[in-house]
């Protein structure tokens, strides 16, 4: 069986929706993994934040504008009379649902419940569409078999245990419709995968199920080799490793999931990069493979910011590093890069909610420098032992920009640079005219 996720672009309106049934095989055993429709997320955020604040009627006035799009996509969605009621009747109690949080206190437990509600809808709507052409579908509510623990670590185990056995109820079904993003946390109640979760729930999915091939369905034709919005001339990438796909995620790569390359690696499981837009392209391949000898991408991470430690206590000292670690362990906040010399510690986080206390604590070990508004520029390609000359081509690209942090050879597949962030156009630019 395999697994297809589809974005938000690619089930943005009712002509992406009907396009779906010409990627999909009916007659071939699948799960369909939806996303919310594109824009839906963000209004959800909005009136979450309105109920929040306690501004209930801009709250509702905000629910208004969003059904009234929903009317609009249903009107145009369906063309008989049986699924445009089905349609109207499920957006009217969904935003009925939706606009009752106004009598109630409004809490992050209220706001991720409501945050549910636009992957609730599409992949209904998408059923109801599929039973209006006649074709077969069963709708699987991701909450029944999507969990997450108490350290927001998805429970893999449980989509095993508990997902075939709803497949198995529909014995004449092979298309199998579930929702992206959502899920249960440890309490039972409806949380999610945070941002892009619909591509982690498609790869926990197919490893919870050990699917045949994982496909990402989107709007570009797989991973580029740079990031089109800024270079021109970019190119699909035809085959990347889960590990060289990871740090192009990671590091900026939107397209896919930071995270949802993990599961499917444990596995063994193939995952696909496509477009919606041009089926036919052959898109992205990611496996355990990896091709010797090649650079294969650029990529690059925004906001980030720099803390540089510097003590001469940290001179011949063991237990130091272990101390400054504890204090990010202390406030969860990851770190991106590390360098280290005899005097100083430089490490790079994204995640800037406790920097000051962050600060403060790491005061007690020496002096506390911090740089914002930096980016890490990842290559990722052959950078191992073996190979020569990658490397000095990507420092000569750079040589006219500041540098301020270089890691290289944790792995043998990426040497990620830190600069200014004003420089990342130039940066870019300059790693693609030599390298590729």
């Amino acid at each position: 069986m395999k697994v297809l996720k589809f974005g938000g672009t690619s089930v943005g309106s009712p002509e992406r929706l009907r396009h779906l049934i010409e990627i999909i095989n009916p007659l071939e055993p699948q799960i369909i993994v939806l996303s919310a429709v594109a824009g839906t997320t963000n209004a959800l955020v909005e009136i979450s934040n309105k109920y929040l604040e306690g501004e209930k009627k801009a709250a509702e006035e905000l629910t208004g504008l969003l059904y009234e799009k929903y009317k609009r996509f249903v009107l145009d969605l369906f063309k008989g009379s049986e699924g445009l009621k089905k349609g109207t009747d499920l957006i009217d109690y969904h935003f009925d649902f939706i606009a009752s949080f106004s009598n109630d206190i409004f809490t992050p437990i209220e706001e991720k419940i409501v945050l549910s509600q636009g992957e609730l809808l599409s992949t209904s709507l998408f059923h109801f569409y599929l039973s209006e052409i006649g074709v077969n579908s069963a709708l699987l509510p991701a909450l029944d078999f999507m969990k997450i623990d108490e350290n927001n670590e998805p429970v893999i185990d449980r989509i095993t245990q508990i997902l075939p056995p709803l497949i198995s109820r529909h014995p004449d079904t092979s298309l199998f419709i579930t929702q992206g993003y959502i899920c249960r946390n440890a309490f039972g109640e409806i949380d999610n995968l945070r941002r892009g979760g619909s591509d982690f729930t498609a790869s926990l999915i197919g490893a919870g199920i050990h699917a045949t091939e994982i496909q990402i369905w989107t709007d570009i034709d797989g991973m580029h080799n740079n990031d089109p919005r800024i270079v021109k001339d970019t190119k699909p990438i035809a085959q990347l490793s889960f590990d060289e796909a990871a740090e192009l995620a990671y590091f900026g790569a939107k397209i896919l999931h930071p995270q949802s390359v993990f599961p499917a690696q444990k596995y063994g499981i193939p995952v696909r990069l496509l477009n919606t837009l041009d089926p036919v392209a052959p898109g992205t391949l990611i496996t355990h493979s990896s091709d010797k000898g090649v650079i294969k991408s650029v990529a690059a991470k925004d906001n980030i910011t720099s803390i540089i430690i510097h003590s001469s206590r940290m001179l011949l000292a063991y237990g130091f590093l272990r101390k400054v670690f504890e204090v990010f362990e202390r406030y969860k906040t990851p770190i991106d890069m590390i360098t280290t010399s005899e005097v100083a510690v430089s490490v790079t986080i994204d995640d800037v909610r406790y920097l000051s206390e962050i600060a403060s604590d790491l005061e007690h070990f020496g002096a506390v420098q911090i740089e914002k508004e930096q980016t890490i520029v990842c290559v990722v390609g052959d950078f191992s032992h073996s190979t020569h000359g990658f490397t000095s081509r990507v420092f000569d690209s750079l040589k006219h920009l500041t540098v301020k942090m270089i890691s290289y050879g944790a792995s043998d597949y990426s040497v990620s640079l830190l600069i200014d962030s004003r420089d990342k156009t130039e940066a870019l630019r300059s790693l693609h005219n030599r390298l590729f």
